[in-house]
């Protein structure tokens, strides 16, 4: 418990700088690092702003909710470097998560989204899926979302904010 002096010190000094500043890993953007506080507060504001949220609370709870979903979904090397790239408080989200037993389809992953967020239709839930995994191709780069696609089945790419091209079959 925090002593009346210690809250009134919080309350009259600015925020304290970042307490870690940890590398971004290879394939990341250059010269970029992940900062515990201020790369939490970008990826929630990019998330807000991508989907228009009115608030920093519901851009912050959607993130941490397609976050979660997501992080069930990447495994091995990719889930261990997309954890270090992504903001500590983003990590921590996507790390928890025990792996899927089962690798969800796109649509079935949009509709597991929409069970986890109140009053969400599949409509909306792509919406809110599609605002938060494509603002990570910018925070984390692009080869790293490039391997994490490799790993999901089809059809994620679109909720990545990229275009999924198939080959044409054969006749």
């Amino acid at each position: 418990m925090r002593t009346a002096a210690a809250q009134a010190t919080e309350t009259t000094q600015p925020s304290p700088s970042p307490r870690t500043v940890i590398p971004a890993p290879a394939g990341a953007h250059r010269g970029r690092t992940r900062t515990d506080d201020s790369g939490w507060t970008r990826l929630i504001d990019a998330v807000r702003e991508s989907g228009q949220y009115p608030t920093r609370a519901e851009a912050e709870r959607v993130t941490r909710i397609v976050l979660s979903a997501l992080g069930g979904h990447v495994v091995g090397d990719e889930r261990v470097d997309l954890a270090q790239a992504l903001p500590e408080e983003a990590a921590r989200v996507v790390a928890s998560q025990v792996p899927a037993t089962r690798r969800l389809t796109a649509a079935e992953f949009v509709d597991s989204v929409a069970v986890r967020i109140e009053g969400a239709t599949p409509a909306t839930a792509r919406w809110d899926v599609s605002s938060v995994l494509s603002v990570l191709p910018d925070l984390v780069g692009d080869d790293l979302v490039t391997r994490v696609l490799a790993q999901l089945p089809p059809g994620y790419a679109l909720l990545f904010g990229r275009a999924e091209l198939n080959p044409a079959p054969m006749p």
